[in-house]
């Protein structure tokens, strides 16, 4: 298959048009059916991890002496972001957090509760109010110059995935409770890979083996089972269904990575909450270095900038969340007969929200990336390392967030037209699709505004 037939697809009209790698690349299937290689890369990401907890907490507090704060905010953050467009959610399946939980329920340390409906009914408020927890404690402690800091955060979130591995089977932290695992999975639905299943195979499935498990072997980690995934919210790609399934029905599809964009609508209140909280943080964020507002700020006590910052996170999101709504007026369509109501301009702000992520942990990762081996050097008493750095243009910033944020701004656009010229033709005026389009480049005009202090 050529490569002009992909990028075809990738960015084709017709939103159904996919591709199954599993077909294409034979191997890239015996790679996700081969647990143990799944199991190899986990135990890297389990030793990269521990390493960075015990550096932080037993190593050098000076920020220019310890490689963890680069390591965790300027390697880790960023890839994270950018697997949100490239894989989707395939990054959970060899996350780290859960590793402890694993090890545990092999030990029979796990009490294998059935997970509470209040967990399971109220998990998007749940999981937002932890990443909302995490965003005001990186931001409003200075965390990120800490390493021991770091290592606690990091340390918090290991533990609240392995006390809950050790109270519910299989990995419920990661289907309810995972801040990082929400984020991800909204901004997976930007994502050009989707993990499906053939839904005719599924039909005649008498075993569902990929949720209940089969032979001794236990299904879906995430109680989902391949035939009931129907968007990248929730599944963590991580492939272990391939070796259950007997019709072999998963697909690991390349797409246009606005299709699910498209065919979700802004329906679903996991995304209609995190999109305006993670748009509103990245404003407050990127308004940080402002010499007009946190100057002065900056000089006060721990707690006068906690409790100012979490204003601010809340004028932040009210804000997003008002230009949600006023564009939902603009477009003028709300309810669709086949699916209900939904928010057209969630989908449409998605490829933003993604944007002002991306350029904002870029930022830090350019910034002090200079440093990090010089850094590393003085940790380790490694002294031709000290001479490895180079210097940073200062116009690479500005330019770096202008080109990230112009694409994000027709991305938003080319969702708004094919909202409203063909999933919705002939309903939404021109005007109504103008109006939407003006409050799309006036929420990038806000964006670049809080961008240029930061630059």
């Amino acid at each position: 298959m050529s490569l002009k037939r992909a990028l075809k697809i990738v960015f084709d009209r017709v939103p159904d048009d996919t591709i199954d790698l599993f077909t294409v690349f034979p191997g890239l299937r015996r790679f996700f059916e081969r647990r143990k290689l799944h199991a190899v890369l986990r135990t890297i990401g389990d030793l990269v991890f521990a390493f960075i907890i015990l550096a932080g907490l037993f190593g050098p507090q000076d920020p220019k002496r310890n490689c963890i704060l680069y390591l965790s905010w300027g390697l880790w953050w960023p890839t994270i972001v950018l697997t949100w467009f490239f894989v989707g959610r395939m990054w959970c399946g060899f996350c780290p957090f859960p590793g402890a939980g694993r090890l545990a329920q092999s030990l029979g340390l796990s009490l294998n509760l059935k997970v509470p409906r209040f967990i399971q009914k109220n998990s998007p408020y749940l999981s937002l109010f932890l990443l909302c927890l995490i965003l005001w404690i990186e931001e409003s402690t200075g965390i990120k110059e800490s390493p021991r800091g770091t290592a606690l955060l990091i340390m918090a979130i290991l533990s609240g995935a392995t006390i809950t591995a050790m109270l519910f089977p299989k990995q419920a932290w990661c289907r309810y409770l995972c801040p990082m695992g929400r984020l991800i999975g909204v901004g997976s639905t930007l994502s050009i890979l989707e993990f499906r299943p053939d839904f005719e195979k599924c039909k005649t499935c008498k075993t569902f083996a990929c949720k209940r498990g089969v032979g001794g072997r236990t299904g879906c980690p995430v109680y989902l089972g391949a035939f009931n995934i129907r968007n990248n919210l929730d599944c963590l790609i991580c492939g272990h269904c391939l070796s259950l399934c007997d019709k072999d029905s998963p697909r690991l599809n390349l797409r246009s990575p606005f299709k699910e964009l498209l065919l979700n609508k802004g329906r679903f209140i996991t995304c209609s909450y995190i999109i305006p909280f993670l748009m509103g943080s990245q404003l407050v964020r990127f308004y940080e270095d402002s010499p007009f507002v946190f100057s002065w700020l900056r000089h006060g006590n721990g707690l006068e900038t906690m409790l100012i910052y979490s204003g601010l996170l809340v004028i932040g999101f009210l804000y997003v969340f008002v230009i949600i709504k006023l564009g939902a007026i603009f477009f003028g369509i709300t309810e669709d007969e086949l699916f209900g109501k939904f928010s057209p301009m969630v989908p449409i702000l998605v490829p933003m929200a993604f944007a002002g992520e991306l350029a904002y942990r870029l930022d830090y990762a350019v910034r002090y990336a200079p440093d990090f081996f010089p850094t590393v050097g003085r940790q380790f008493h490694v002294d031709f390392l000290l001479n490895w750095t180079f210097t940073v243009p200062y116009l690479t910033f500005p330019i770096m967030n202008i080109f990230i944020l112009a694409s994000s701004i027709a991305a938003c656009n080319y969702v708004l037209y094919r909202l409203a010229v063909q999933e919705f033709e002939g309903m939404v005026p021109f005007w109504r699709a103008a109006l939407v389009a003006l409050l799309v480049l006036y929420t990038g005009f806000s964006y670049m505004t809080f961008m240029i202090p930061v630059a």
